[in-house]
């Protein structure tokens, strides 16, 4: 083998050619998805967006609603996914078997408390968001298109529990195309149903907001079909999916070491993504033109940011995997590289957004209040996008090694004692404009990523953890 004749620190922090192919091979799949799934939310947004300022901010608020629920099912089920990259690293098929009965149970549980949450409380949680006071844009009329989106929107989601417990577990097995190609023929589906549905094309009624959120459930189940037919078509190869049906019982051993790991995980997503949209609904105080302005902005985020967001997926999977072989130095050497890597593409994005921020706002029809406010909440994020990176990419490097509870106050922990009190007290008790107080909260996270670095470079994530 030929001997690596690069200095130490570049040895340690940058990859050869067969590091980037295998790391390509996993994140590239996700990050297409994913990418792809935010265009075309970018395009759903942008049609939307297009018949008018009320239109958009119900949706737009709907959406954050809907934000939480993917990320509390993220967070039930990644909880168990570091036992499934585990034993998939050992090649115990049963163990995973294990692990997928166990996500089809706690999605299901997931699913159930958000449906009657929103179904109840919908109307009053809608409200906290829309603000009279010297905002653009009626706040009875963009209640009224949020409340009928969320009317047909709740129908997708039997179909989001299934996609997830699937592209998840395929995922944690190193198999990334399925869930992307399915991914794709879901984008294409809701693009061309959203055009047909929300204008009245192709002899199809005009429905509006309503229209957007028929063409979304419809093309969620098309996306779900795609991915269990293919696979159970394929048990050959997906081993682990032999039997799993079988019975849905997960022994009690198996069962209380994945709620010892997975609840603080579920807790934690549940609680940053709870503390996000409270954190959009402090900064709605300053008008409702502020949530039009961050919905556009996260549009255009959501999309470039899809390169890191698969970098931390790649550590859950590829660090996740080393550790349950027993590769302690090597899953150390490679959460290094990635963290590099990580960094780098944070530098790119937060270029590409600064780019992005001169033009992408002039797309949507609103008032050149919320584009000028727009505008800038990208330049902000695109200056604390290389931080952004870090954050994520450390974050699932603490959680490979199964240190849950660890996470869980590194990330809502912080959320909860710092971030939120901060927007609260200054969203509340000041006169600072929506865009200072932004910042500053991006400055508040700064104290997290060191925390993180810290944590990560003592290398208390370096263990096994599968029974």
């Amino acid at each position: 083998m030929k001997q690596d004749s690069r200095p130490a620190l570049i040895r340690k922090f940058v990859g050869d050619r067969r590091f980037y192919r295998h790391l390509m091979t996993i994140a590239v799949p996700i990050m297409i998805q994913n990418a792809i799934s935010n265009f075309v939310n970018m395009l759903d947004n942008i049609m939307v967006g297009q018949v008018g300022t009320e239109q958009m901010s119900g949706v737009a608020i709907v959406n954050q609603l809907v934000f939480v629920y993917y990320l509390c099912m993220f967070g039930g089920l990644s909880g168990v996914g570091i036992f499934t990259a585990q034993y998939y690293g050992q090649r115990d098929d049963e163990g995973v078997r294990h692990t997928f009965r166990f996500k089809i149970w706690m999605s299901a549980a997931i699913t159930a408390i958000v449906f009657l949450a929103l179904l109840m409380f919908g109307r009053q949680i809608i409200g906290l968001f829309l603000n009279g006071d010297n905002s653009v844009g009626n706040v009875e009329a963009a209640l009224g298109y949020g409340l009928d989106y969320l009317s047909v929107i709740f129908f997708s989601m039997p179909a989001i529990m299934v996609i997830q417990v699937y592209a998840m577990t395929l995922r944690d097995c190193s198999r990334t195309k399925l869930p992307m190609v399915a991914s794709i023929v879901s984008v294409l589906t809701n693009l061309v149903l959203d055009y047909a549905l929300i204008f009245g094309h192709f002899g199809l009624p005009e429905m509006g907001v309503k229209g957007a959120a028929l063409a979304t459930v419809i093309a969620r189940f098309v996306e779900m079909s795609i991915i269990v037919i293919y696979s159970h078509s394929k048990t050959k190869e997906i081993t682990w999916l032999k039997g799993a049906y079988k019975t849905l019982i997960v022994p009690w051993k198996y069962t209380k070491e994945f709620l010892k790991k997975g609840l603080p995980i579920l807790v934690n997503e549940g609680l940053w993504s709870t503390g996000m949209s409270f954190l959009l609904q402090c900064y709605s105080l300053r008008g409702m033109e502020v949530v039009a302005a961050f919905n556009i902005a996260n549009v255009i985020g959501n999309l470039l940011n899809t390169l890191f967001f698969a970098m931390g997926d790649a550590v859950a999977i590829i660090v996740g995997q080393l550790l349950g072989a027993g590769k302690m130095e090597e899953a150390k050497d490679t959460d290094n590289k990635i963290l590099a890597f990580s960094c780098t593409s944070g530098i790119v994005v937060g270029s590409l957004l600064a780019v992005a921020s001169m033009f992408f706002p002039s797309i949507y029809n609103t008032t050149p209040e919320v584009k000028d406010l727009a505008m800038h909440i990208i330049l902000i994020n695109a200056i604390f996008t290389p931080q952004c990176a870090l954050l994520h990419s450390s974050y699932f490097t603490i959680r490979a090694g199964g240190r849950t509870i660890i996470t869980f106050f590194f990330d809502s922990g912080f959320m909860m004692a710092a971030s939120l009190p901060a927007a609260f007290i200054l969203s509340r008790f000041t006169i600072l404009p929506v865009l200072m107080i932004y910042v500053i909260i991006n400055m508040v996270e700064t104290i997290k990523l060191v925390i993180g670095l810290v944590m990560v470079c003592k290398n208390i994530w370096i263990r096994k953890i599968t029974v």
